[in-house]
């Protein structure tokens, strides 16, 4: 009688498994790759930016090495809880609740925008659990923009964001109405594709879909942008190695609300970090990730293998 033929595992899906979990009193979405490599190196934990969401890195992380890695949906964003934002700390205290309930260790934080903001904060809050952070295009204004009452230019009117077209019959149609708009030209075609696929939900009366970042909700981001001076506290704290990526600056009618494309860092930020450096991008827009992921992907990699 001949045995059957032994069963062989299934290897480990290279996806992004999604996870939930309700942690700081929200209940967040996040993306985790090759599980099964956690106790083996580093942890890669990446942080979106304001509006966009945790598969907006898909891209990035496939042009790296094997890692244990974590991609967060931020409060508000992706497919975490809905929620409007009136001060920016809670979101460095949503990532470090998230990185004590996992209990990561051993993180290379690579955050963007205010998603790198937040990441100050959090690593800050977990002075152990971090060894490196690569910031890219960090929203970090001086310390006196800060200091001069916590408002952002505009306060207590609705962003304009809070218009934006919530509304899509399909992915299709929301590439073919922003492909030639703003920025997302410069995107790398399949990043793009992420981001409206992945930055759409179904509307709850099932005609069509909704933005994944309600319109009100990415208004009250960029509303309370100046809310959280202590940023800097938290950034003289590091002991760890901090690599910040800095954008083009604005001038002349590169300003106002709506005025994405270039850099919202201060120039001094790096100096802040007890072990800061820079790299400055000075041709190219806020949006690194997206418009060079093989140049963030190479950086992060150096990260990576430096933490290791």
């Amino acid at each position: 009688m001949s045995l059957p033929p032994p069963k062989i595992a299934a290897p480990a899906p290279v996806g992004p498994v999604q996870h939930r979990l309700r942690s700081n009193g929200c209940e967040l979405a996040y993306y985790e790759r090759y599980a099964e490599l956690r106790d083996s190196g580093p942890t890669l934990l990446f942080v979106h930016a304001t509006g966009f969401h945790a598969r907006v890195w898909d891209q990035v992380i496939a042009r790296l090495p094997r890692a244990h890695s974590i991609a967060l949906d931020q409060r508000g964003h992706g497919r975490s809880e809905k929620t409007r934002i009136s001060h920016w700390q809670i979101m460095g205290q949503d990532q470090a609740a998230l990185v004590e309930e996992l209990a990561l260790e051993g993180i290379v934080g690579v955050g963007h925008s205010m998603g790198a903001h937040a990441m100050i904060d959090a690593a800050a809050m977990h002075p152990t659990r971090f060894r490196r952070l690569l910031l890219i295009d960090p929203t970090v204004a001086a310390p006196e923009a800060y200091s001069e009452g916590g408002d952002p230019p505009g306060h207590g009117q609705m962003h304009p964001a809070a218009k934006r077209r919530n509304r899509f019959d399909s992915v299709e149609a929301m590439i073919a109405r922003l492909r030639d708009r703003s920025s997302f030209p410069l995107f790398d075609p399949q990043i793009f594709r992420d981001y409206c696929e992945h930055g759409l939900v179904p509307a709850e009366n099932g005609d069509g879909f909704v933005l994944a970042c309600p319109p009100e909700v990415e208004a009250s981001v960029y509303m309370s942008s100046r809310t959280n001076g202590g940023v800097h506290e938290s950034a003289r704290s590091l002991e760890i190695p901090v690599l910040v990526l800095r954008a083009k600056r604005p001038s002349g009618d590169m300003v106002g609300p709506m005025a994405f494309s270039t850099s919202p860092t201060w120039p001094g930020l790096a100096a802040e970090f007890k072990h800061g450096r820079e790299i400055h991008f000075p041709d190219k827009t806020h949006f690194l990730p997206m418009e060079i992921p093989d140049e963030v992907a190479a950086l992060i990699r150096t990260e990576l293998e430096a933490a290791s």
